[in-house]
């Protein structure tokens, strides 16, 4: 027999499942909101984590917005400002006032006020004390001595970066020309941006490919070139964001240390070691110091031969050395070894270690004290007998940047290293004599030398001698000053007719003179250009020296030239042929056309306070080094003096 069913359990069973729902429902609430609390509070600690890592980073590294260029005066004068409200600091000022940094108005380095060092019982004032001979403005070394004072001591006042985004002090000199400027500073972006595009991180662009250029001289690694040869021409120019990009790079991923490859000594120092010299000199950042060192350090292995003269080629990995098979008989190129001592000299003062100045000063002693045919400097030496090789003589390739260096590192010094200006002056004296021509027309140029033969046909690479002739002309005066000056403009003309007797206003690898030609090349293998400086080096220079138009108007045509013809939807390109009214292009967006060529135009159409020629000295690959004494960002290392304690 069945129970008998009440008509109330429909409704009590109603009852339960909804009370069960319910009860769900809020626990199931509760918990997606533990867990969203549990998920808010561990990402608040990774918030507060990261940012304590972060803070140590930019202490570590130089915060980049904190110590930018641009609000490096404003948070100069803002300390000074608190300093006044600030009791505690004024106390320690008052025991010792240090050197202050101020900018120089219509300049572009920062100057020590010397009277604003205050004496105090301990204060160092010039008869308690020896300042150091290689301080320079901005960067003082000085020891006390005498009474209780320590066996040594180092108060050092570091410049601040230098001004970021065109230094643009002088704007009412009229000596800037903002159009032309503006025109060459999209020139840059363009040839940045599809770099990056295509090819960030490899070295160089193949625009029409729109790929990387795995064929370029340091291969298919990945040491980003462009990014280390062009990024002083970034901070020149302000590009802000630019140039974090290719910090940021360089400090996460630019490394030798696994790179297993033969590079060239001479390209590899140029580049990289100069890159990195110059952007440590422009911001004091010690990233930069540290990989210009990891750099040279790993091209030491190639100056051990019996001479101290360097192979061409280094594996970075092995260490392992050697020549070129080509050059004759195994034997090291001038313009490659000779072209060393602006970067390792300045390496050795901003680093303390004397080893990388002891290098290029033994190539320096071989080649004052071998014996010089004419007077003359072969372009090859064998680095095993110090003989020379085969007895060609240029100022263009395999030559040219030896005498370069000679005149400027004698500017580098500051104007002390008298070896090296005699030396070039004697090298010159002998170029004058046995290879600076006249041609029928007119022209004047240099020719090649081979075994006391002219061939009447000059490099474009032997372009930059019309700013070198200039340069030393205006350094000093002496016997040669006013030919100095007379062939710099002559061979710097002659450059410009290599350009503007072209269809396409862009100048020829190389040219010859003839009764029937001059400044034209005859060989297939000489009409291309790839992208190259010199004779905008040689614009940039005597326009410096004369400021006479033409140097700008010379530019500006080339400029026009280079956009209609180099200029593609993804970069730059060389050309095969410049005589052609269309000319086929090569595909390769040199690293040079970044750090050489449009940062001369640039300067070009700068005004004189943008890296002026009596505190800057550039390098071979157009990286400007501070001039020693000169300048306030050489930034030195400290050198403490001992001082004895006897009574």
């Amino acid at each position: 027999m069945c129970p008998k069913t009440s008509k109330t359990t429909p409704l009590l069973l109603i009852g339960g499942i909804c009370f069960v729902i319910v009860l769900v429902g809020i626990t199931g609430i509760t918990l997606i909101n533990n867990i969203n609390l549990s998920n808010i509070i561990r990402l608040n600690e990774k918030v507060a984590s990261d940012s304590v890592s972060n803070n140590e980073n930019q202490i570590k590294e130089l915060n980049y917005v904190n110590n930018h260029p641009r609000n490096v005066y404003l948070k100069l004068n803002a300390s000074s400002r608190d300093d006044e409200n600030d009791e505690q600091m004024q106390k320690e000022q008052e025991q010792l006032e240090l050197p202050k940094i101020s900018a120089v108005i219509g300049g572009s380095k920062p100057k020590v006020e010397d009277n604003q060092v205050k004496e105090s019982s301990e204060a160092i004032s010039p008869s308690s004390s020896t300042f150091s001979s290689h301080s320079s403005a901005g960067e003082l070394t000085s020891t006390p001595s005498g009474g209780d004072a320590p066996s040594s001591s180092t108060v050092s006042v570091t410049a601040p970066p230098l001004p970021f985004g065109g230094f643009k002090y002088n704007q009412s000199s009229g000596l800037i020309d903002y159009e032309k400027r503006n025109q060459v500073v999209k020139m840059m972006e363009h040839a940045w941006h599809n770099y990056k595009l295509y090819a960030w991180g490899k070295n160089e662009l193949r625009p029409l490919s729109q790929r990387p250029h795995s064929a370029s001289i340091f291969g298919s690694y990945d040491l980003g070139a462009t990014i280390v040869d062009g990024l002083d021409t970034l901070y020149i120019m302000g590009l802000e964001k630019e140039y974090r990009e290719g910090r940021d790079w360089i400090e996460r991923k630019f490394s030798l240390d696994n790179i297993s490859a033969e590079l060239s000594v001479f390209e590899t120092n140029i580049r990289f070691v100069g890159g990195m010299l110059t952007l440590y000199a422009f911001t004091g950042d010690p990233l930069y110091k540290e990989k210009a060192q990891h750099v040279a350090d790993k091209l030491l292995p190639a100056f051990q031969t019996p001479t101290g003269i360097p192979y061409a080629l280094v594996n970075t990995k092995t260490g392992v050395a050697k020549n070129y098979g080509w050059a004759s008989g195994g034997s090291s190129i001038l313009s490659e070894f000779g072209t060393l001592h602006l970067e390792f000299a300045y390496l050795s003062d901003i680093t303390g270690n004397p080893l990388y100045r002891e290098r290029v000063q033994t190539i320096r002693q071989v080649l004052k004290e071998i014996e010089k045919p004419k007077g003359l400097y072969p372009n090859f030496l064998n680095p095993k007998t110090g003989k020379w090789g085969q007895l060609h003589m240029s100022l263009g390739a395999l030559g040219d940047s030896y005498y370069e260096y000679l005149l400027k590192a004698w500017l580098q010094s500051g104007q002390t290293d008298e070896e090296a200006r005699e030396m070039f002056d004697e090298a010159m004296l002998a170029i004058l004599d046995k290879m600076v021509r006249t041609s029928p027309g007119g022209l004047t140029y240099v020719s090649d030398l081979k075994f006391d033969r002219l061939e009447h046909k000059m490099d474009h690479l032997a372009c930059f001698s019309g700013g070198l002739f200039a340069l030393g002309a205006a350094t000093r005066q002496n016997d040669y000053t006013d030919k100095y000056m007379e062939v710099g403009k002559g061979i710097t003309n002659t450059c410009h007719e290599s350009y503007i007797r072209a269809p396409t206003q862009l100048g020829p690898e190389a040219f010859r003179f003839s009764e029937a030609v001059e400044a034209r090349a005859l060989r297939s293998q000489e009409k291309y250009y790839i992208l190259r400086p010199e004779t905008f080096e040689s614009y940039f220079v005597l326009w410096r020296l004369t400021h006479d138009q033409k140097y700008r108007d010379w530019g500006w045509e080339a400029v026009l030239a280079l956009e209609k013809h180099c200029r593609t939807a993804h970069g730059y390109c060389g050309l095969r042929n410049v005589y052609q009214q269309e000319p086929q292009k090569d595909d390769v967006q040199q690293s040079f056309f970044l750090a050489e060529t449009l940062k001369y135009l640039y300067l070009l159409f700068s005004d004189d306070s943008v890296l002026p020629l009596d505190e800057w000295v550039f390098n071979t690959e157009a990286h400007p080094l501070p001039i020693k004494g000169a300048n306030a960002y050489y930034r030195q290392a400290p050198v403490t003096l001992p001082v004895s304690n006897a009574s």
